[in-house]
């Protein structure tokens, strides 16, 4: 019971100090490096841990889901769209943007909350993506989407 009130007091979620978080690995990882096939993989998985290690490090009793793409910088440039269906009142996102002369990187922060947590299960097919089973959702949840473009 006492976990309870202590998530129901923690219900805010602060999107400023995630995309922080979040922008500090990226730039930890991808500062001084050149677009690089070979790396990818590594990297986008030290930026997905990095970044659940140092939001899990602020203590707070929220689940995370994070999904990174990098991608060679082009004349086309990167487009990306994700929508996720909860409870915009305890649930939160927050995107980082990020590019060099030679890449564009991409990474999405999901936190939902508990309501959102118990109504679906999610299985991570990898550090790059994410799949997630919703079952049925009460109305009162809204539809929130997030558009990046990095060109």
């Amino acid at each position: 019971m006492e976990e309870y009130h202590r998530h129901c007091d923690e219900v805010g979620f602060n999107a400023e100090e995630a995309h922080n978080i979040v922008k500090e690995c990226v730039d930890g990882v991808l500062g001084g490096e050149d677009y690089n096939h070979n790396n990818i993989n590594q990297w986008t998985a030290s930026i997905v841990e990095q970044s659940l290690t140092h939001l899990v490090k602020l203590g707070k009793a929220y689940k995370y889901i994070v999904t990174c793409a990098v991608v060679q910088k082009s004349a086309y440039g990167f487009h990306t769209a994700s929508s996720c269906f909860w409870d915009t009142t305890s649930d939160g996102t927050c995107t980082v943007r990020w590019e060099n002369r030679t890449m564009n990187c991409g990474v999405s922060l999901c936190r939902p909350g508990w309501n959102a947590v118990v109504r679906f299960r999610l299985a991570a097919t990898s550090a790059c993506q994410v799949q997630v089973i919703l079952l049925p959702q009460p109305p009162e949840l809204e539809l929130q989407a997030r558009a990046m473009t990095l060109s």
